[in-house]
């Protein structure tokens, strides 16, 4: 744990991608949890880093709203922003959140998605046997971030999307806060919209799939307008692909780098179904969310003002002490399922596709450990710059000895 002198001397700059990279990134959040547990950072805004905290803030959308923007660098907090065009789920509060919401709830609950199995795990058990056993390849650009687009894009109905190019357009929306008007970034967002629109605006062949469902659903006795499609579509696809992949890259990072914990999954000793939930709480693929206070509130002993920020840091929260326990800093496949983690958010913006991630979490990882239960990191993994996930970009990947 980093010493008092540290943190008192420590700039948290949240704005600027690369916090979570910082080789002493735990440290700082234990230190935070406990000697200053919501923590004024450079921008105005509060980082709030213990689990109970973050529960306060998640399930009390009358105090803490989602309209005023979720990002860190999100748009919708730029002064003077009317939100008008930035149509997203995540950016919608009660009553409204829940009647949008209610679109799409059937076809993610665990039912609706345990009919996915097959269809997961072909896709599955075909890209592992198609990349090559003993030579070098990239765990993300290989494996991890192909399995989850393809899923992702047939529950759509948009499986003609070209792969390469559909991460291409995934990434540069993950990105496009921190980046602004980067480079190449707005060309890949308008080539991804310009795909999706043509998909609304065709004739609906299949009723099964997402989007014929999202262009037949009623809201309030209307139809959804394209522009709230689209932002269905947008959050809907971008999540579903960066979340698992992180989750799946990031659960080969961890797996490897404990070995032990590797072989009781291998050998059947523990359950695949709890261990997703270990692996999701070690590596919280989004790091965090915001909410802008509405009111006067006291936040873990600090005096929080109407209109500040406050960014909800899901990993800090995954590992208290004080609800995981002294081990809450190990990484165990074996531990209990509750207390729930963070890593899908809390209350009522709790992750729609958390049964899909689990689900293709708990298949890719039965089907690799099949495989190759001694598959090996031959480098480092490079991770990405970022204010929203602690993802891998590249990593050194070697299936079989």
């Amino acid at each position: 744990m980093a010493d008092l002198a540290d943190l008192a001397d420590l700039q948290l700059d949240l704005t600027r991608p690369g916090f979570y990279l910082r080789p002493d990134y735990f440290e700082v959040l234990a230190t935070l949890r406990d000697q200053a547990p919501v923590f004024p950072t450079v921008d105005g805004s509060w980082a709030v880093t213990r689990y109970e905290d973050i529960r306060t803030v998640s399930r009390d959308p009358e105090r803490f709203v989602s309209g005023r923007g979720v990002l860190i660098n999100d748009p919708l907090r730029a002064e003077g922003s009317d939100g008008l065009g930035a149509f997203s789920i995540l950016h919608l509060d009660p009553p409204v959140h829940a009647l949008y919401r209610k679109v799409v709830n059937r076809q993610f609950t665990p039912k609706a998605v345990g009919s996915l199995e097959g269809a997961i795990r072909r896709t599955v058990t075909e890209v592992l046997d198609a990349s090559p056993g003993r030579e070098p390849i990239d765990g993300v650009d290989d494996i991890a971030s192909v399995i989850p687009i393809a899923i992702i894009a047939e529950l759509f109905g948009v499986g003609d999307a070209d792969r390469e190019a559909f991460r291409r357009w995934s990434d540069a929306i993950i990105a496009s806060p921190d980046q602004g008007e980067a480079p190449g970034t707005p060309d890949e967002i308008g080539q991804m919209a310009a795909f999706l629109m043509a998909h609304v605006d065709s004739p609906a062949t299949d009723g099964n799939d997402l989007l014929a469902i999202l262009k037949s659903a009623e809201l309030d006795g209307r139809t959804l307008t394209r522009l709230e499609i689209m932002g269905f579509c947008m959050t809907l696809l971008v999540a579903g692909n960066e979340t698992t992949r992180t989750l799946l890259s990031g659960g080969m990072e961890a797996l490897y780098h404990h070995p032990d914990q590797r072989s009781r999954l291998a050998d059947g000793s523990v359950p695949l179904s709890g261990a997703v939930e270990e692996l999701l709480r070690w590596v919280t693929p989004i790091q965090a969310f915001g909410r802008t206070a509405a009111v006067d509130v006291e936040l873990g002993g600090r005096p929080v003002a109407a209109g500040d920020f406050v960014v909800m840091l899901y990993a800090s929260g995954n590992r208290d002490e004080s609800v995981f326990g002294p081990t809450a800093d190990r990484f165990d496949v074996g531990r209990p399922v509750t207390p729930t983690h963070l890593a899908f958010g809390f209350g009522e913006h709790l992750c729609l596709g958390a049964a899909l991630a689990r689900l293709e979490a708990r298949v890719f990882f039965e089907e690799l450990l099949a495989r190759y239960p001694d598959y090996e990191l031959t480098g480092p993994t490079e991770y990405v710059a970022s204010t929203l996930v602690r993802g891998a970009a590249r990593m050194p990947l070697v299936l079989s000895r």
